[in-house]
């Protein structure tokens, strides 16, 4: 085997510019027309939404699942910043909460058929790996905070808010109900 050009020592290149633009222009296109269209969505439409090849597309993303997957992964991201940015600097932590909570059903309810595309490629729309941790880590924050303040139960846990977000989300992908209504009661529930 010849040796290669390249030393283990020497990082990664960065993507081109041009490169790193399609790319966000791909996954922007995906993004809305899997909201839109939910699995009906398909890459040739992405290409033509994006206004690049469809070599492009695939380049980035050499399936349209890991295409899903990337999206996912970008709403997960963004969820956790909103948390991070907006919910743990509130003055109160149980409004942190509650905020963190209406801000994942608001978006969750603005994209029921990219969750649809998520659910139809992988069987679940539960975040896994860095954006669930992020969600966990800004969800345990915001309780301990609340704990010592004294507005959530002490023994309230970061699996009860996954287990709420997980309702929150049949409550919205099977339409059973004003999800407004049940983030405020289940915020309910977990006071002390």
């Amino acid at each position: 085997m010849a040796p290669s050009s390249t030393s283990s020592s020497t990082p990664p290149r960065r993507p081109r510019a041009d490169a790193e633009r399609n790319r966000t222009r791909v996954l922007d296109a995906a993004r809305e027309l899997f909201r839109t269209r939910g699995d009906e969505a398909q890459m040739p439409e992405v290409a033509r939404a994006a206004g690049v090849g469809i070599g492009t597309v695939y380049r980035h993303f050499p399936s349209r699942a890991a295409l899903i997957a990337a999206v996912g992964e970008q709403r997960q991201a963004e969820i956790v910043e909103f948390g991070r940015s907006r919910c743990l600097p509130s003055a109160a932590a149980a409004d942190g909460l509650a905020a963190y909570l209406a801000h994942i059903g608001e978006v969750l309810s603005a994209e029921r058929g990219l969750s649809a595309s998520i659910e139809a490629a992988f069987g679940s729309t539960e975040p896994t790996g860095e954006g669930r941790a992020g969600a966990e880590t800004v969800a345990g924050q915001l309780l301990a905070r609340a704990k010592e303040e004294g507005t959530v139960r002490a023994d309230a846990e970061v699996g009860d808010v996954v287990m709420i977000v997980c309702g929150l989300a049949a409550v919205i992908r099977n339409d059973a109900g004003d999800w407004r209504r049940y983030v405020r009661n289940a915020c309910a529930g977990l006071r002390p």
